[in-house]
Order: C-alpha cells, then structure tokens, then sequence
C-alpha cells in the first residue's frame, strides 16, 4: 500500500508507550513512515528509531521535515508539545492523535493544507477505528475551498481565505465565478450547497474566482484558484540579462491582467535550453521548462512569423511557437481543442540591460497538472460492504476519482465522499473504462477502477495492464497497485460449506472474447480432471445454449446426483443459492449474476452444506 501513503510523506508515528508500538509498527509497515520511540524502551526486535533526547526537543527536529506526525498519546499531552511550534497553517505539519485505546483517530491541525482530513480516515480505515473530522467543510459533506483544487495541480491565489471560508460553513450564497480548468469538482455537491453559479441566481456574499487571470475586485470577500493553463514562450539574444526576462514576462502578465500562478511552464527553442536568464527563471518561479527543435516548431502555424528569426534559428517564430507548442501536449484524448494565443509576442528591451527578450503567452484548454498520478485496481469482492478487504477499502478512499460499471459502484456507495469523481458507464464498455482511467492517472489524478469480486479474476485488473503494456509503460511513471478482492466462487463456497477443499477451476462460459470450441475443450477437461469446476456467466439473455452444453458434458464423466450449487448476488440483498443436483440444474433459474458450482466425484451435500473431502481422515 505504499503507493496510497506516498503523498503524506515524510510521516512520522510517535509513541512513549511500550504497550503501542505493535500497532504502530504495523502502521509503519504498511505506511512506510517512520516509528519514534524513546531510546529508554530500545529494543534490537523493534524496527524503529530513537531519540536520547526528551519528546519537545525531538518535535523541534523533525518538525519542519514532516509533513504528518501521528501521536499515540493523550490529546491533552499532544496539544501542549505542539502549542509552542505551530506557526502557520501552510507550513506546519498536519498532526493526528490516536487515542490509546486505538478506538478513535483524531485529525488535531492541517485538515486541508496537507490532507490531515483524509489520512485521519485511511488510518481509521487500517485500524478499524472511527476517524474525527472537525473542519467545517467535511462536516458539510463539502470541498475544502482553501484545499480543492491541489488535486488538478491548481494554483492557490490571494484573498481572504478566513471570510470565504466562514461563509461557506454558515451555508451563505457564495458565488462561483469559473473561467477556466476542469469544473468536476462542483458535480457531487450535496442538494443543499451554497455556491451559485451565476450573478443573478442569489445575492452573493463571497466568492471564489477560478481562472487564469487575477482575481476580480469586488465588495465582497474573494479567494481565487488559478488553474496552469498559461504557456509562457520565451525567445532572446545570447547572454540576455535575466532581470530583463522577468521583467518582460511580468509586463506581459501585468499588460493582460494574468496570474503567475497560472503559469503552467516556460518554453523555448532547444537552442536556448542553456540560456541563463530563462534558466534561472524558471528555478525562480518553481517552473518546468519545455524546449523544442527548430522543425518542431516550424510546424506550428503563428500570427506573427518573422523571416529574421527563421535566418537566425531555423524557424519561423520561438515565442508564439514555443508557447502554443507547448500548450497543445495533453494526455486526455478528448482534449483534442487547439490552444488559443492570449497574449502575442511582444518585443522587450530596457536601458542599462543587455539583450533582448520577446514573450508570447498561450492558453490550453487543459490545465497542466504537475503531480504525479496513480492508478488503483480494486476488487470490491461479492457486494457487500463488510467483504471488502481493508486495503481496497483505504485504496477507495484515496482515490480522486472511480471508475467503474454503474452496478458494482451503487453497492460501494457508502464509502465514497462528495469530494469524489464518480464516472460510471455500462457493463460491455470495459475497454473504455480502461483507456479513460490510465489516461486521466497519467494526466495526474488518483483513479480507482473497480471490478466486482477480484479485479484479476475476469476483471479489469488485466485490461488496464495489457493496454498499459501495449503503451510501452516502464512500470514505474503512474504507479499501478492491485487489490485483491474476493470473487464469486469463493463467497459461494463460504456459504454452503466447504467444497472447495480439494482442486478446483474456473471457467467463463461467455465467448465474447474467447470461441466457443476453446470454451468446450476446457470444460472436458475440467470434467475428465475431476476438478471442482465454478462457471462464471454462465447464461444471458441472448446466449441460452452453453450452460445446457456444458451440463452435457459433464453428465458424460460425473454422475448425475453430483452436488450443485445455484448462487445468485451473495452477500447482497436479493442473495439466492440453491443446492441441487448435476442432472437437475437446469430446473432452476440461472442467468448473469448467477454463479454454477460444480462438486467433483468426492464432494457430498450434507443439510444445507457442501463437502469435498481433502483426504485427511484417509491417513493412518
């Protein structure tokens, strides 16, 4: 699960207690954060670090190195060593307390800043405890507005962050002015939100302004998010002065009234990729810097191409190029929108400066995410909630967005949060599911694809690493986890005793993707290896054939009083299972949902119960 945890690092689990380190070793481990414990209780089996001095000063080490630190102690212990060290809000470190009977999980400071919210609940989720979650927003079942966008690489502006905010949680109209970047996030707000979305609709009493531009001034609070959706191209003499390229691009920004923070890169021909002044630019403004060959750009058509440049460089244009070059690289297929430019090239020079610089700046129709996604492959086992595996359960709640079949999402529902994408689209779309999914993790978000019981068992675990492969995928840029759920003939066999215990297989009989000769071939196979055999999607609407077939062939090896089991939705609220007989199975309904169990030559009904013997009580 380290993937899931990667975002909160570094982490850090304090305790002084000999009797709770077991549980916070085993947060360790799955975490990858690092244990602390005083070096009075050190012990060589113990895979922690420790401290020689007293806890206050150890805080003052690792505190501007953490970004979460988890306390098992008192609240009241844990208040009074940070009270001294809090500083600011953006800066500070979230802090959770787990309280020492490992019941509770209390998210104490940094809800948003560094997503103590959702840590408090993956970690409540790991000890089966129930999470704390003061903040006003999560109580509301509402985005974090100081927080909400870091999940599209959004930019956070100026404003007054407290007023906006104390809006919000006193449920008073607040306006929504979008101008730009992705507006998913608005699409699972609670019937009963605040936030309007034009003039009209109520008298506003803030607003958040979500744009490339500068916050508007008006009479009222306003916070802004600023989408990086401007490309800033950037062509200039040899050795140009690096105050002369800021102070270009900063009257360009100043002239069109654009937000830095808006500034998704810096870009220019391969040429300049040394040039000092637009290198220490971008390490100045924490920017990337995109360069391109004279041929590349070339093929970019400009409003303003100048010959001189094309004699000097190879190409036509640098700044216009570069910038709508730049602005056109996105990695979700349905942007396929060119780019627009928002600002021509402008030509600077400055007395007492050397060089000369000229600015272009274009605008995607994607905003650029800087961070890195990832990609979850979830079985969400029968249907109901409690069979769930508590790593796919902390995997779901990680999760940015979900993807998946609207059936298999519905029974889920409960673990998902308003501040979730949700994307559902029906069950023969498999291929788009997958595509849609790598594509959106390889943009930036954290995607969760879900299949019902193990997504590696006729899932989609297997789609999504065969496109991924045939995409040349290095294994390693977009991590990709796989989480293991419990299938169907598993559940069933749980149900109806044991009679799984000796080999087993199983077999699809849908011959969507496989021909039905090879569907035949394995099933006298399976019925001459006296295998326990579970047939998945054994009958549809439109194929009524195969599951008569494939009793058939059984009948030809095994007898016809062999146990069968008919089980259709277990563990969910219209679970049905039968146990019948080989030559009676087809007296009783059987279609998609429904799971066929097939005992071997050993197994016996007893009551309600299957059994196959393994062989033990055969031993002397």
């Amino acid at each position: 699960m380290k993937h899931i945890f990667a975002d909160y690092y570094p982490l850090h689990f304090i305790t002084t207690s000999p009797e709770k380190i077991e549980q916070l070793e085993y947060l360790k481990k799955v975490t990858q954060g690092f244990l602390w414990l005083p070096k009075k209780i050190h012990n060589q089996n113990l895979s922690a670090n420790f401290y020689d001095s007293s806890l206050r000063e150890h805080l003052v080490n690792i505190w501007s190195n953490s970004k979460c630190i988890v306390f098992c102690l008192t609240l009241g212990a844990v208040t009074r060593l940070i009270a001294p060290l809090l500083t600011n809000k953006k800066t500070d470190p979230a802090i959770i307390v787990i309280d020492p009977a490992f019941e509770y999980v209390i998210c104490l400071t940094g809800e948003h800043q560094h997503q103590g919210d959702k840590l408090t609940e993956l970690l409540a989720e790991l000890l089966s405890a129930k999470a704390i979650i003061t903040s006003a927003s999560s109580n509301l079942n509402l985005p974090a507005i100081d927080s909400f966008g870091y999940t599209f690489g959004w930019e956070k502006g100026e404003g007054d962050w407290t007023k906006v905010s104390a809006n919000i949680t006193h449920n008073k109209p607040t306006l929504i002015k979008q101008e730009s970047g992705l507006n998913w996030w608005y699409q699972n707000l609670p019937i009963n939100h605040p936030f309007t979305f034009t003039k009209t609709e109520k008298k506003a009493q803030a607003m958040v302004y979500i744009g490339v531009n500068k916050a508007p001034k008006v009479d009222i609070p306003v916070v802004s998010w600023h989408p990086r959706g401007l490309w800033v191209g950037i062509g200039c003499e040899r050795d140009t002065s690096p105050i002369l390229i800021e102070n270009a691009v900063n009257s360009i920004l100043a002239q069109y009234n654009l937000a830095r923070n808006a500034i998704a890169s810096l870009a220019t021909i391969n040429l300049k990729a040394d040039e000092v002044g637009i290198l220490e630019l971008a390490q100045k403004w924490q920017l990337p810097l995109k360069t391109f060959t004279s041929e590349e750009l070339n093929l970019v058509d400009v409003p303003n191409p100048s010959s001189i440049v094309e004699h000097e460089v190879g190409t036509k244009s640098v700044a216009e190029a570069s910038a709508l070059k730049a602005a056109s690289m996105s990695n979700l297929p349905e942007n396929n929108s060119l780019p627009s430019l928002i600002a021509p090239k402008q030509i600077f020079k400055q007395e007492g400066l050397k060089g000369a610089v000229t600015v272009a700046i274009a605008l995607s129709n994607l905003e650029y995410n800087p961070r890195q996604g990832k990609l979850y492959l979830i079985g969400t086992g029968p249907g109901a909630i409690e069979y769930l595996t508590t790593a796919a359960k902390t995997a779901l709640r990680d999760a940015e967005i979900i993807i998946g079949y609207g059936l298999y999402i519905d029974l889920i529902k409960p673990l998902l949060h308003p501040s979730q994408i949700i994307e559902t689209s029906n069950i023969t779309q498999e291929k788009q599911r997958a595509e849609r999914a790598i594509s959106l993790s390889q943009w930036g978000l954290k995607v969760a694809v879900i299949s019902s019981g193990d997504c590696g068992i006729y899932g989609m675990a297997g789609l999504v690493l065969e496109i991924l492969a045939n995409q040349n995928w290095d294994g390693k840029q977009t991590p990709v986890q796989v989480f293991s759920g419990i299938t169907a003939m598993q559940s069933v066999a749980a149900k109806i005793g044991s009679p799984l215990m000796h080999d087993f297989c199983a077999i699809s009989l849908s011959d969507l993707l496989t021909p039905w000769d090879v569907i035949e071939k394995r099933l006298h196979a399976a019925a001459t290896g006296d295998f326990i055999t579970a047939i998945y999607n054994p009958r549809s609407q439109t194929r009524q054939q195969q599951i008569i077939t494939a009793q058939n062939i059984f009948l030809q090896y095994r007898s016809g009083n062999t146990p069968v089991a008919i089980a259709r939705s277990v563990t969910r609220e219209d679970e049905s299972i039968i146990l019948t007989t080989l030559e009676e199975m087809l007296n009783h309904p059987i279609d998609m949902l429904t799971t066929v169990l097939i005992g071997n030559s050993s197994t016996k009904r007893y009551h309600d119960l299957l059994i196959t013997p393994r062989g033990y009580l055969g031993q002397s």
